[in-house]
């Protein structure tokens, strides 16, 4: 390839790239959504369960 073809193709490599990597942090953010909720369900569970330990006493 010539240099002005790979210049010609240069955007449409990075519009490939951009899009895909935009793919992979959406799916990221969405995985990171779930373990936070599971996280404060885990967490509010603890704290009932000691809340009704000291109560019990």
């Amino acid at each position: 390839m010539n240099r002005n073809k790979l210049i010609k193709l240069l955007p449409f490599f990075l519009l490939v790239l951009l899009l895909s990597s935009c793919s992979v942090i959406g799916g990221i953010f969405k995985a990171g959504v779930w373990v936070g909720v599971i996280g404060i369900v885990i967490v509010l569970i603890i704290i009932i369960w000691l809340v009704s330990k000291a109560t019990r006493k």
